[in-house]
């Protein structure tokens, strides 16, 4: 059973060419509720049936999980059996006709224009780490890239004269301009900062930490966390929270959806039309709060 597990890990990093973040929660999933079957069940997941899926759903929901969790453990077991079957492991997936309620879908926080120049704002350029965060900060929110894809950039990916960057994925890969600011703090970290602060001179990451090595997700977060409190933003601000800003900024400043499709990496236009729903979302709100009839 566990040789049928790698054997499906694999697949979806060779074959599916997954991110590492898709394929480690999509097999979180599956070995915990392989995990689960083995101990409630003593069954493993080749014989499992509707009905065990049915009930370890429910567990979930009962242990007080989300219902975006329990949702996504669905599709995450949805895509293990559909691999299951096309691979001739099982001659039908045991996961049909099985629903569960996401919940009220919360729409992502963001920051507001005044908000994002006092984070900008926060990083004190007197020394390396300061012209770093500054630059990692500017990227962020000239980019809309992901925490993932900001801290995979290598120096490579930069092009100063052009004033872009490019980010690439297994598919596919995309250029994204940075404004005057923005190029200019990671013109100064490229030229002056990055080669101090490296552990060895043929470290490639764009991002290093203190100790010289390519920036993790974890340390970023840190960081970001770290400006929020100085900056005194009361909002729980994320990684995810720059590049949400980012496009409904763009939105609200008359960007078209199909050039904000590009530029976010989505491959489906559904995944940008959020922001427009949220840009919507605000102008009702100002309305109910501003039209003396409202």
């Amino acid at each position: 059973m566990l040789d049928l597990i790698q054997a499906y890990e694999n697949y979806l990093s060779k074959v599916k060419q997954a991110s590492s973040n898709t394929i480690a929660s999509y097999m979180r999933d599956i070995r915990q509720f392989a995990q689960w079957l083995s101990h409630s069940e003593e069954i493993d997941v080749v014989e499992a049936s509707q009905v065990n899926i049915s009930d370890y759903l429910s567990h979930l929901q009962q242990d007080g999980r989300s219902g975006a969790t329990v949702s996504r453990t669905l599709a995450s077991l949805k895509n293990f059996y559909g691999y299951m079957v096309s691979s001739g492991f099982l001659e039908r997936s045991p996961v049909v006709d099985i629903h569960v309620d996401r919940g009220e879908k919360k729409l992502p926080q963001i920051l507001t224009g005044r908000e994002i120049e006092l984070l900008l704002a926060q990083p004190v350029c007197v020394d390396a780490k300061g012209y770093r965060d500054k630059a990692m900060l500017e990227v962020m929110y000239a980019t809309g890239i992901r925490v993932t894809e900001l801290i995979e950039l290598d120096l490579d990916d930069v092009n100063l004269e052009l004033g872009i960057i490019k980010c690439s994925t297994a598919r596919k890969s995309r250029a994204i301009p940075l404004y005057p600011a923005a190029l200019k703090a990671l013109s100064v970290y490229i030229n002056d900062i990055r080669s101090s602060m490296l552990a060895d001179p043929t470290e490639t990451a764009l991002f290093v930490n203190v100790g010289g090595v390519r920036m993790s997700r974890q340390g970023f977060w840190k960081i970001l966390k770290h400006y929020q409190t100085t900056a005194r933003i009361e909002k729980d601000i994320t990684p995810h929270t720059l590049r949400h800003s980012f496009a409904v900024h763009l939105l609200e400043n008359g960007a078209d959806l199909g050039s904000l499709q590009e530029l976010m990496g989505h491959s489906d236009i559904s995944s940008t039309q959020l922001y427009t729903h949220m840009v919507n979302q605000k102008l009702k709100s100002v309305y109910e709060k501003c039209h003396p009839k409202a």
